[in-house]
């Protein structure tokens, strides 16, 4: 859906992306907004805090936004609602094998100890499973699918909801939003997971050099200190 709504003219589409990858800083907001809903620490988001996480967005897809259905639509009535109905089976399947493994993935756990962007983004993941999927993603998921659901129904007007399938192609998507069809190019379809997890230990990778070289210059630049302070004893003769 965020490159369907990008080729529409929607480029600042938030996804789960803008937290995991592209503005790691996010994920502080949204531990924020998780505990202030789930944990009654700190006041809940009013329009003021979404604006500052999420105003430069156009509009907003995907988790952890997702948590947050009931918040963002009482503070956006003004918002239309795309409900992207899935298979329940087929998306818990796919999410098991994909977002959910990265929350077991011990390399990510591991990273988060020592990587600034995985230090933010895994503990606001796993809280998003802990809390909105009830702690038990493998057993309650598809239950907690099947409510989300019914209450983006009982929220949002029924003239500005739009239940929608991405089988369904441009046509419903750009009368409900009133935009004119793509001439020129196909209903994107990226959200092909099957080398999820090889993109993801490639990631992990990157972020394991990135700690190791820092680290190497932190130890280089101790050395280079402890001589300094050798050679000026040796000159005061304090040896």
């Amino acid at each position: 859906m965020r490159a369907a709504m990008k080729q529409l003219g929607y480029v600042d589409t938030y996804h789960m992306m803008n937290t995991s990858i592209e503005n790691p800083p996010d994920a502080l907001m949204w531990m924020d907004a998780l505990c202030a809903k789930y944990d009654k620490q700190g006041k809940p988001f009013t329009r003021e805090d979404w604006d500052q996480l999420l105003g430069t967005s156009q509009a907003v897809c995907d988790w952890p936004a997702i948590a947050f259905a009931k918040e963002l639509i009482e503070a956006y009535p003004e918002a239309k609602v795309v409900l992207t109905n899935r298979d329940v089976d087929s998306w818990h399947a796919s999410t098991m094998k994909t977002v959910y493994w990265r929350v077991t993935d011990q390399e990510l756990r591991w990273l988060s100890n020592f990587d600034w962007a995985a230090s933010m983004y895994y503990p606001m993941l796993k809280k998003f499973f802990d809390t909105f999927f009830e702690g038990d993603f493998p057993n309650r998921g598809k239950d907690v699918f099947r409510k989300h659901y019914e209450e983006v129904r009982s929220l949002v007007p029924k003239d500005r909801l739009l239940e929608y399938r991405v089988t369904d192609g441009w046509g419903p998507l750009c009368e409900f939003l009133g935009e004119p069809i793509p001439k020129e190019c196909s209903f994107p379809n990226v959200n092909d997971n099957s080398d999820f997890v090889t993109r993801s230990r490639r990631r992990n990778r990157n972020q394991m050099k990135n700690v190791a070289f820092r680290y190497l210059v932190n130890f280089i630049v101790f050395l280079a200190f402890l001589v300094m302070l050798y050679r000026l004893a040796m000159a005061l003769g304090l040896f």
